[in-house]
């Protein structure tokens, strides 16, 4: 059999999609603004005088009363804004704190390093801020928050519990106030601190959490290249579990209490965190002359997805903008996944920080609305979302599957320390 003819890939941007409107910079000046009014005040600003009940006088018996009435999240950051007597009495919530462990470390691996390394798990939420109708966008958010230990803020009137730090572009990296935004939780995210940069950017392929009891034991599956490694917490040392594919690891996530690792060759195993026996999941019918990058997205216990990237092989120039996706569900008694063409209200964002579903109604106008899937790692700054059956206009292309949608036009202003984007209303 002759060898196939070996061709070169280029990426191609449509002129309309680089090409920078007219209002963008408006809409960016807009974007900082609400970032700015949101912006931590500081001490020394002069307060306007108003009128404030003195919640501080509030009888003990009634804060108890509110203290029951608030789950375990933003509700109590709220409450512990109030004054100074609240912010003693509530405590910062649990489920909004960051949880590290100390891990054995291994730079050297696959020999045994030395000393220790940080696992964190830290919990994800998208916050829209809130802006005028008027605006020509809407802004969100992807990414953790930071409890603010600042003795200087307990001197505000309304003391600032915890922050986002954000960075927009060219603009200084500010600490935003969170209180006046609407928050949406996307799960768990997780990652090792302290390890050799090196490995992080070239071999380190993901890393996933599982609580085995409620005596605090819990396994830790990290995929290095072409190899899978496990620690169990009650032996505190690494392993290196058996191949099952030869394909390098592409990235673990976790749904309803298993792992589920996926390989660059699009391959999905499922293992169990007690045995950490793999099972094989039969995947999608291959396309004909296409390939696929593949991403598994979480959404919360409820749905475990697989978004296939369809890249088709007879071309050497790649339209972004034709680009078209593969959508399926897990069936976990079949062991397959089925291929689904709505996704309810759901909006599943790839790329960074993380792969994760937002399935929480989203105010109207915002620029986002549910059955819709975005990319947040485009690397020219500039998407839209995918949508199924979408029309356009052009007879060759098919209409039954995910496409790019030119509904509303997104920005991605920055991807560290969170994902800040600007959507067209």
């Amino acid at each position: 059999m002759a060898p196939k003819k070996k061709t070169t890939m280029k990426w191609v941007v449509k002129s309309q999609q680089s090409a920078k409107p007219a209002t963008e910079k408006k809409m960016l000046l807009d974007i900082s603004d609400c970032v700015s009014k949101l912006q931590l005040s500081s001490p020394k600003m002069a307060q306007p005088a108003l009128s404030f009940p003195d919640w501080s006088l509030l009888p003990e018996e009634l804060l108890n009363i509110v203290s029951e009435k608030l789950e375990d999240g933003f509700d109590v950051i709220h409450a512990r804004s109030v004054c100074r007597s609240w912010r003693s009495i509530f405590p910062f919530p649990s489920r909004l704190l960051r949880t590290r462990y100390s891990l054995p470390s291994f730079d050297k691996l696959p020999r045994k390093g030395k000393g220790f390394c940080t696992f964190e798990k830290f919990p994800m939420f998208l916050f829209g801020v809130r802006a005028p109708a008027a605006a020509l966008c809407a802004t969100y958010f992807l990414g953790g928050v930071d409890q603010d230990k600042s003795e200087e803020h307990m001197e505000l009137p309304f003391p600032i519990q915890c922050s986002v730090k954000v960075k927009i572009q060219d603009f200084d990296p500010t600490l935003m106030n969170i209180l006046d935004c609407q928050i949406l939780p996307l799960g768990y995210l997780y990652r090792m601190v302290g390890w050799n940069p090196e490995l992080l950017t070239t071999k380190f392929r993901g890393v996933a959490f599982l609580p085995l009891n409620k005596g605090g034991e819990f396994v830790v599956l990290l995929g290095y290249y072409h190899d899978l490694f496990v620690l169990r917490s009650v032996e505190m040392r690494w392993t290196r579990l058996e191949r099952v594919s030869t394909a390098t690891c592409k990235d673990i996530v976790t749904f309803r209490g298993r792992f589920y690792v996926v390989f660059l060759s699009g391959e999905v195993f499922v293992f169990d965190p007690y045995s950490l026996e793999p099972t094989p999941l039969t995947m999608p019918m291959e396309l004909v002359d296409c390939g696929s990058v593949n991403y598994l997205v979480p959404s919360g216990n409820d749905e475990l997805y697989l978004v296939e990237v369809i890249l088709p092989r007879n071309t050497d120039v790649l339209d972004f903008s034709r680009l078209t996706l593969r959508v399926s569900r897990l069936d976990e008694e079949a062991g397959e996944w089925v291929e689904v063409t709505h996704l309810g209200d759901r909006v599943l964002f790839i790329g960074q920080p993380e792969n994760v579903s937002c399935s929480k109604e989203l105010p109207d106008g915002c620029g986002i609305s549910g059955n819709s899937i975005l990319m947040t790692y485009e690397p020219w700054k500039v998407t839209h979302p995918y949508r199924y059956g979408v029309r356009t206009g052009r007879e060759e292309d098919e209409i039954n599957c995910w496409r790019f949608s030119t509904e509303n036009r997104v920005t991605i202003l920055g991807t560290s320390p969170v994902v800040a984007l600007q959507v067209e209303r």
